[in-house]
This record gives C-alpha cells, structure tokens and sequence, in this order.
C-alpha cells in the first residue's frame, strides 16, 4: 500500500538544479513505481474540486516568467488516464464532494517539474486535479480523505505546494531565514503529533502565519496529502532553504 506525500515543487528551474533536494527527489522516487500518479497542484485553482481526464498526452503549460528559455521548450510527455479520472470522481462523490471533469487543461509545472525528476520516463498515467484555497483547511482534509482508498490499487497521492510561499521575501542568502525555519518548525512538529485541531487552525496559531502564507493555494496541498495518508506516524522525509525562504520539504502521509 502505497503513501501520500507532500512535495513542495519550488520554482520551475528546479528541473535543472543539483542540490541536495533534488537528488532526495531522484533516489526517493527508486523506490516508488506506482501504477499512476495523482497531483493536487497549487497551480489550478477552480471552485468545484476538477480532475484532469486527458486521453492521450498532456499538453505543457508553462505557466511563469522570466526564466531561460531552455525551460519553455522542456517536455514531460505524461499520458492522462480517463479510467482513474473517473475512479476519483466516484470516490469524491461518495463522500458528497462535488467535482467535475476537464479534457483539456495540461500539465503546469507544480505537477511537472517535480514528475520530470522524479519519473524522468512519464511513463506513469498522471491525473491533476486542481485546489480551492477558499476551503477551510478541514474540508481540504476530507478531500485526501475520500481517497484513501487508491493507495489499495498502488496510486500515489502527491500533493504539490510549498509550506513557506512569499516570493517577495527571498533573499541572495546562504542560510534559511529565522521567521520561515519558525513557521515550519510549528508545522512539522503538528504534523508528525498529528495534532489536526491546531494545524486546521494554523493561520492563527503557528507564528508568522500570515507571512509565510499570504495566499493558502500552495499549502492547501499539504492537507490533502495529510487527509490520504495511509500511515499512524507521517514521516518528514527532506528539508531544505534556497533563498532564505524558499522551502523545501517533503512528507510522507
């Protein structure tokens, strides 16, 4: 039976980074050969919980700015798979959680810069589905929860976001920055004491809250992983800065 994980994608560069973070991705991923791929990204946002129902390949969306141009011409040549689109659906409904389908939206790079690492080949069905960061955090839960049940058929659950996500606050520096290194300190230790009251109501309670989350879209994907998660103990499997703010850390649910 497989776990959920939490991974946070950073920016869309990463595919072309060596640091310690992505190597923890490549030989993590070894391990793990799933049957298909389910992603809740932070980077489709809809009102109605929408699951990706591609036949065929996905389409690239590079959805950024500014960075070279090699990364615009990179592909992650992923197959959709309409069969587990509606297994998910099923499963949503049957706990009374509206969604829908989409034939035509593509990949965005919270699902593929972190597929391009860790299943280099894309020859594992993906299936994105996109987050609602107006939700409270207790229904983004139930989300992951209704879900469980794919881990039984060896589908991995990722949630793709960041914990720490304020891009006005990185900084040309070596070391991670108190306030963020604090932020995620309150989350980690809620999160291995699966203390799901006060991680519910993190805004809050953990310090610096509002400045590490100044919109929820990157960590709602956290919750849901959380709330899919098959294991009694979750697992902080990396963690890392790159300026100063940005997180890198992964779970494992």
């Amino acid at each position: 039976m497989l776990p959920s994980l939490f991974i946070c994608h950073g920016g869309p560069s990463i595919v072309f980074e060596k640091n310690e973070y992505t190597a923890f991705l490549k030989e993590y991923s070894s391990k793990i050969k799933p049957k298909a791929i389910v992603v809740f990204t932070a980077h489709w946002e809809n009102e109605i919980t929408t699951i990706s129902s591609i036949n065929g390949v996905y389409d690239m969306i590079y959805d950024f700015y500014g960075f070279p141009k090699e990364l615009y011409a990179l592909k992650y040549l992923a197959k959709g798979s309409p069969e587990i689109a509606l297994k998910v659906k099923s499963l949503l409904e049957n706990k009374g959680i509206e969604s829908c389908l989409d034939e035509k939206r593509g990949l965005d790079h919270g699902t593929w810069d972190i597929l391009y690492l860790m299943y280099p080949e894309a020859e594992i069905p993906v299936i994105q589905i996109s987050v609602n960061p107006f939700m409270p955090m207790e229904e983004q839960y139930k989300i992951g929860e209704a879900l469980k049940p794919l881990a039984k058929e060896d589908i991995l659950i990722i949630g793709s976001g960041s914990t720490v996500h304020n891009l006005s606050t990185l900084a040309d520096v070596k070391e991670p920055i108190r306030w963020a290194v604090e932020f995620d300190d309150w989350l980690v230790e809620k999160i291995e004491n699966k203390n799901l009251e006060e991680l519910f109501s993190y805004q809050n309670l953990a310090p610096h809250a509002k400045l590490a989350v100044p919109r929820e879209e990157h960590i709602v994907p956290l919750f849901i992983a959380l709330g899919s998660g098959q294991k009694k103990e979750p697992k902080l499997l990396h963690r890392s800065y790159n300026f100063g703010t940005l997180t890198y850390l992964a779970f494992e649910f």
